[in-house]
């Protein structure tokens, strides 16, 4: 059934996308308290990943609407906040432009390896990739100004970004026969 729970937790991280972005970037994202409405949406999407997940295994309710539907809602979720993160002068474009071009390397990637057959599971880079993003785009949404919380948000940064790329290349290479099969 396409509208079990998990799908519809899917569903209402994509729907909560555009009002995330819409409180982050509120009165140029410098109202705090519109700050701390995109956080609490942020963490509300972010946690409907691990919940929809979480009760799809459980319950054996995987559906293959679920299988294409959640990770674009994810790509949806982090890309945006990352977008609105450029838009608001936080982040810089070039981490975002490595990183939304990864997600579609990746994607296009895993679209050619299940034509044949293959399914490319989740890598332990891939892993903490996700883990760096959804803490680096908290402390963004935050906006720490200084102090030890800022060098915290600028170090994330710079992990997120390494762990973007050091999780593509692993993905390319543990599955580069992918890339050489040949179709029929």
């Amino acid at each position: 059934m396409i509208w079990n729970l998990p799908n519809k937790l899917t569903m209402a991280r994509v729907i909560l996308v555009p009002f995330f972005v819409w409180a982050l970037l509120k009165d140029g994202g410098t109202s705090q308290a519109f700050r701390l409405v995109s956080l609490i949406l942020f963490a509300a999407a972010s946690y409907t990943d691990h919940l929809d997940g979480k009760i799809a295994r459980k319950y054996h309710l995987i559906t293959n609407f679920g299988k294409f539907m959640d990770p674009l809602a994810d790509k949806l979720l982090v890309c945006s906040a990352l977008i609105c993160m450029v838009s608001l002068g936080e982040l810089p474009a070039w981490i975002v432009i490595i990183i939304v071009a990864r997600e579609f390397i990746i994607s296009g990637f895993r679209l050619i390896a299940a034509e044949q057959g293959i399914v490319i599971a989740a890598s332990m880079w891939g892993k903490a990739k996700t883990v760096s993003q959804m803490a680096c785009i908290v402390l963004l949404i935050l906006n720490f100004r200084d102090g030890p919380m800022k060098l915290l948000t600028e170090l994330l940064i710079i992990l997120m970004t390494l762990l973007t790329v050091i999780s593509l290349c692993d993905y390319l290479w543990k599955n580069r026969r992918v890339l050489a099969a040949e179709s029929e």
